[in-house]
């Protein structure tokens, strides 16, 4: 079965968006997930129109613009954040926003959680709607996390009729930590992965910085979730999405990534033999 892989800008946090793009490009990637949460401005500071094409120019698609943050936390100021962000996606030629939801350990109340999702979705459904933009709904696995699992953000967007407006992001480092569950193959917009591969970690000790490039020594599952996800029919993008300091300031970042795409690749094929 293909696969089409992508470059989220954390991957490479160091490098400039043209840079991201050249080496997007020479991996063979459909597109890449750009970041307004690292220290270089958003497009190298050009305009987003320009942006839009340089990255056409390159044959990719800008899947998604991260990102909206503790967007279950609803204000007039993060309607203010978001609306911010959509129009910037919208004149980049993005296809998606990421909605990243509370991680601090509050609103973590039974009938909380879903109430504070449920009206943060349904401020933003017409704000996507007429950017034409879709929100991906990120659930974070970690216990202090207000969306932790899949199973709520479904419920919530299909509560309210928006599923050609809401997608998930399945992210195999957060469906690990929060015990794996249901994929939602239909529901997912994008996949992202890393890997851990230090194996004094007990799960609850794993955290951002631990993400690496998934290797044969990969401890979270990512090439069994993946396979699972295309066989419930998932189609769309597996994008690289790594944390660790290690990734960043490698030298051989393309060669590295070019195995671990071969080895989703190699693991593919075998399994569709």
């Amino acid at each position: 079965m293909t696969m089409q892989f992508a470059l989220n800008h954390m991957t490479a946090a160091k490098a400039s968006f043209v840079e991201l793009l050249d080496l997007a490009s020479a991996l063979g990637c459909v597109g890449i997930e750009l970041r307004n949460d690292l220290p270089q401005p958003l497009f190298d500071g050009l305009h987003p129109s320009e942006a839009r094409a340089r990255i056409e120019d390159k044959g990719l698609r800008l899947l998604a613009l991260a990102e909206v943050k503790r967007f279950n936390d609803w204000s007039d100021v993060k309607r203010q954040e978001a609306a911010a962000l959509i129009d910037l996606a919208r004149q980049a030629g993005a296809e998606a926003v990421s909605l990243i939801p509370r991680n601090d350990g509050l609103g973590l109340g039974n009938g909380e959680r879903q109430a504070h999702l449920r009206l943060a979705l349904r401020n933003l459904k017409p704000m996507l709607e007429d950017a034409g933009l879709i929100g991906l709904v990120e659930p974070l696995g970690f216990e202090i996390c207000a969306l932790r699992y899949k199973q709520e953000a479904v419920e919530a967007i299909e509560a309210l009729n928006a599923s050609d407006l809401f997608a998930l992001v399945h992210d195999t480092f957060h469906h690990h930590l929060a015990d794996g569950g249901p994929l939602f193959p239909q529901h997912t917009g994008i996949v992202h992965v890393s890997g851990v591969i230090d194996p004094a970690l007990a799960t609850n000790q794993m955290q951002d910085a631990h993400r690496v490039l998934v290797t044969d020594q990969d401890r979270l599952g990512n090439l069994v979730q993946v396979q699972a996800l295309q066989a419930g029919g998932y189609r769309g993008a597996i994008s690289f999405e790594c944390f660790a300091s290690s990734v960043h300031t490698s030298a051989t970042l393309q060669q590295d990534l070019a195995r671990s795409i071969a080895l989703f690749q190699t693991q593919g094929s075998a399994q569709a033999a």
